[in-house]
């Protein structure tokens, strides 16, 4: 191709010296802007005009262009360069008759493949800048979450109270919000007579929280109270009351997080208190050089030098005492200020019935059912009037620590990650001295492999489904009540009969209690349910989100939001997709196709993959119905075990079949693989046990082993023979005739899936009595109570024939606790990603404080060990530390392979197309991780702790090859 040139060219001196040697290019023959597409400018390294000359140019020849670099710089338009002793005479006469020069034809590909190269470089450069101002506009309204919450929140209620002094009408509110705005004034002011009558003391009479109550303007004070206090009672099982210490110390810790975020705040924008807590008059000369300077870095944007600065003049921790001081007379003020009124009759002469919102008294309460002493304890009691309006306000309340919109900080140690403000550990800790002491006390490079690990998980971005979202919320305005969501309305309560009969009194109060019992369960699901169509709803416009994560103290990761997440319910799962998508592929239809048949489940799930693909391949047509037509159709998604995750997958299969090239559907579904009864997988590696490891899927087969079903033939056939018995001499004969037809996968499978994790007989029962119950063939509460009895025994016993190996495992781990335990220590260890594990189990012991409302009795931790729990904890709690370092090595490894990965503890999720990659990884990072010698090394790591103790021997293991993993198809699937 030629490139052709049409130029007028003024007259040129020429030039009478001999040729010059080469030199390097130093002046650009083509200078392109970058907003000249498609017309080019071109600009030369001598002068020309415009104007037309009279006479045509004569030309010199150029030498040809045969030094090394040319041809380089060509390529590199920056370099694009003529050297100026190589330009022979160029003369212009007067007249000025159009010019062709032809190029040779590499000069034309090497130009507009340097044009290419430019282009594409100045894009990345654009698209750079673009995504930088966006990241820091999100980053910005990440901020103002995180430390202005509140404030918008008494922007509003002042905003409210301005309208209806000016309209003299109350305005048009939801419930809740209408009872706050009723409730705010009175609170507010009451609080900052509270402030006022305190500061005008002398230190010796001032009550013991005047030196916190005063830390927070009063507005804002009262919101938290406000929302923290309902917020409390939605969540509460109880029969619409709180405990006093629980709502006392729950606000004080949201006063003293709001107060260090205001106090952050005030000094990077050199906001002097008007009172400070150690009440000294004046600034000292080292508070006021650290003010300058902290101004001086807020100038220069420095922030993360202010934060390093503020951060050593923090305001140390006020400890349980001074938040439940706090707390308590805050809530004595909200019981004197909040009142409720039922609507007003209007044809009543009766005055209206004001009413206190909020009753403080004591109440008689038994922790544990089962026992028979019960201790009386301060409650904060609701009216009926203010609990039955709560379920439907829910969406109005301040949600705390709600998804980021950008990448959380990264972990750096034990406080320092996650929320960019907000209070962040890497670990919950739950108060115990010793978990915090261990963290703290380690290396941070030992921790290193932690960090990048939560940092992976962190880093996933996710969005709302908004398909999904859009059934959800017609499901749930419709009255709930289908595909797992609760019903919106109570079951009526048993009217008293006429009989005076005691039996039938006595039946009717059993009624009565149950259904009252119900209500509460419903009560507390719709709240929750609220709460997760709030965030769904807040975050279903934004890009995408992200959920920082931290550390349970076994090792297990979980979001840091409470609320919707993917660690929830089948609910959150099916709202919740990544945000980023990945093109099928046709591997990726494959497993879309297996993940829609898992999803499905009711056996499906425990077929082979061909027979799990054949499912969805003889259900298309319900599958495009149920994607078209959710609520309307034949609503075959229904059916499925986990139907809003279900629908989702219907959605996304329904599109890739529908469209013209399925393999190139952008697909944002993450896909899950999960472990086989993950916990006996554990076992079975540490013990290396030929027939367990094939009971659990570590060996390769035609199609997945079923450890359930293979434990509920047991226990079928442990019963069938039970019930041949004599039931003259066998009780239990007549149990085992009623049970037999009742025994499935379905009953058995929560207490073998938690056997590995110390399930107790009492827990094996509760759970068996309730899948029993919804069985509904046994309706007679004792008799259900003996059935699960009975139940659980055989379940148990069935369990300790097929894993023996595990069970000699968990023998002598619970053996080695016991032995630690005995000398009042705690039982520790180290995970294989280098975690310090403390057992958090102390007898507490009570520690009384004199507050405004009542003596309260706060726990602590006390100086003596539970050696019992100490020792049935320790087998569940150390294979649930390395399932977690198994699921954060897999974590890093996908990051390293540039898939996106999300994990739930033995459920590993990614896009359609990599899942293929995410099995190879997944089981590597098992053997590689069961490859260690970790029993040795936890018994060495306890001798060298206790040289004095004797611990009994390593469990003999077998000579199972763990690289049979690697062949697995049903391992993870």
């Amino acid at each position: 191709m030629a490139a052709t040139l049409s130029l007028s060219l003024t007259q040129y001196p020429t030039y009478s010296k001999p040729p010059l040697p080469l030199k390097p290019l130093k002046k650009p023959l083509l200078s392109l802007h970058k907003h000249s597409f498609p017309s080019l400018m071109f600009s030369f390294p001598f002068q020309f005009s415009f104007d037309s000359p009279s006479s045509p140019p004569r030309l010199h020849p150029l030498h040809d262009s045969i030094h090394e670099n040319f041809v380089e710089n060509i390529e590199t338009p920056s370099n694009f360069l003529l050297p100026n002793a190589h330009s022979r005479q160029i003369l212009s006469p007067d007249s000025a008759p159009r010019i062709f020069i032809q190029d040779p034809p590499w000069m034309s590909a090497l130009f507009f493949k340097g044009l290419y190269k430019l282009t594409e470089r100045t894009v990345k450069i654009e698209h750079k800048e673009i995504e930088k101002r966006k990241y820091n506009l999100l980053r910005r309204r990440q901020v103002k979450e995180e430390t202005e919450a509140w404030e918008k929140m008494v922007e509003e209620y002042r905003e409210l109270e301005r309208e209806m002094c000016e309209k003299k009408l109350a305005p048009n509110l939801p419930y809740v919000k209408g009872l706050f705005l009723g409730w705010f004034e009175p609170l507010r002011e009451a609080i900052a007579r509270e402030q006022k009558v305190q500061m005008g003391k002398s230190r010796k009479l001032r009550a013991a929280y005047a030196p916190h109550i005063d830390l927070l303007p009063a507005d804002k004070m009262a919101i938290i109270v406000m929302h923290k206090m309902m917020g409390l009672l939605m969540g509460a099982e109880e029969d619409g009351y709180v405990q006093v210490v629980q709502a006392a110390v729950h606000i004080g810790v949201a006063v003293e997080q709001e107060v260090r975020i205001h106090s952050f705040l005030e000094k990077t924008k050199n906001y002097r208190r008007k009172q400070i807590v150690d009440e000294v008059q004046g600034v000292s000369r080292e508070k006021e050089i650290l003010r300058k300077r902290v101004n001086s870095l807020i100038r220069r944007r420095r922030l993360i030098e202010v934060q390093k600065l503020v951060k050593n003049e923090e305001i140390k921790p006020w400890g349980r005492d001074a938040q439940a001081k706090l707390g308590s007379r805050l809530l004595e003020l909200l019981t004197e200020t909040a009142y409720v009124q039922p609507p007003v009759d209007q044809s009543g002469d009766s005055p209206p019935d004001v009413r206190p919102a909020f009753r403080h008294k004591f109440k008689t309460i038994s922790r544990d059912p089962r026992q028979k002493f019960k201790k009386r304890y301060g409650i904060i009691e609701c009216d009926h009037l203010l609990r039955s309006g709560l379920d439907k306000s829910a969406k109005h309340m301040m949600i705390p620590y709600v998804p980021m919109l950008v990448p959380p900080k990264k972990w750096k140690g034990y406080d320092k990650g996650g929320y960019l403000f907000l209070p962040s550990y890497v670990m919950r800790t739950h108060g115990s001295r010793k978990q915090q002491e261990a963290l703290k006390g380690v290396p941070v490079k030992n921790m290193q492999r932690v960090f990048e690990a939560l940092d992976t998980l962190g880093s996933t971005k996710w969005r709302v489904n908004k398909k999904v979202l859009a059934v959800v919320e017609s499901i749930w305005a419709s009255g709930g009540n289908i595909a797992g969501l609760v019903d919106r309305n109570d079951i009526p309560i048993p009217d008293k009969p006429q009989s005076e009969d005691s039996t039938e009194i006595q039946e009717w109060k059993w009624s009565v209690r149950k259904a009252n019992k119900v209500n509460r369960e419903r009560h507390s699901q719709r709240c929750d349910t609220e709460l997760k169509l709030s965030v769904a709803r807040r975050m279903e416009n934004e890009e995408g989100f992200y959920y920082p994560h931290n550390l349970d103290f076994r090792g297990r990761a979980y979001p840091m939001h409470p609320h919707l997440n993917h660690l929830s319910s089948d609910l959150c799962r099916g709202v919740l997709e990544f945000a980023e998508g990945r093109p099928l592929g046709k591997s990726g239809l494959h497993w879309l196709k297996i993940h829609l048949a898992n999803l499905y489940a009711g056996g499906v799930e425990k077929l082979s993959h061909d027979g799990r693909l054949a499912f969805v391949d003889n259900h298309l047509d319900e599958i495009f119905d149920s994607a078209e037509n959710p609520t309307n159709g034949n609503r075959w998604w229904l059916t499925a075990e986990d139907p809003f995750q279900c629908l989702a997958a219907c959605i996304d299969l329904s599109e890739a079949l529908k469209s013209s090239s399925p393999h190139s559907t952008v697909s944002h579904l993450p896909i899950h693989q999960d472990g086989s009864c993950n916990g006996l997988q554990h076992y079975a590696a540490l013990g290396r046990d030929d027939l367990e490891a094939a009971a659990v899927n570590l060996v390769a087969g035609e199609k997945p082993a079923d450890v359930y079903s293979e434990i509920a033939v047991r226990v079928h056939s442990i019963m069938k023979r039970d019930s041949n018995k004599d039931p003259a001499t066998n009780p239990n004969a007549l149990l085992a005739k009623l049970l037999i037809d009742q025994v499935d996968r379905k009953l058995v499978k929560q207490t073998v899936m938690t056997s590995v994790y110390g399930v107790t007989f009492v827990g094996a029962r509760e759970q068996i009595k309730r899948r029993l119950a919804e069985k509904g063939h046994i309706t007679d509460d004792r008799l259900l109570f003996s059935a699960a009895c009975y139940t659980a025994k055989v379940t148990l016993a069935a369990l300790g024939e097929l894993f023996q190996a595990a069970r000699n495992i968990m023998s002598w781990l619970g053996d080695c606790a016991k032995i630690v335990g005995s000398e009042n220590q705690p039982v520790r260890w180290t995970t294989p990603l280098g975690l310090p594990v403390v057992q958090p189990y102390y007898k507490s012991e009570r520690h009384l404080i004199r507050t405004s409302l009542q003596v309260l009795a706060l726990q602590r931790e006390g100086s003596s060990v539970e050696v019992r729990k100490q020792r049935t904890a320790f087998p569940p709690n150390f294979v649930h530390s390395l399932d977690g370092s198994h699921m954060m090595m897999t974590a890093v490894a996908c990051r390293d392979a540039d898939l996106h990965f999300a994990g739930v503890h033995d459920s590993f999720w990614t896009h359609a197309c990599d899942v293929e990659m995410m099995n190879q990884i997944l089981r590597e990072k098992f053997v590689e991780l069961y490859s260690m010698p970790i029993l040795e090394n936890l018994l060495e790591s306890f001798q060298t702790s206790y040289p004095s103790l004797v611990f009994p021997p390593l469990p003999e293991r077998g000579n199972f090859d763990l690289r049979e993993v690697l062949k697995s198809p049903y391992f993870f699937n």
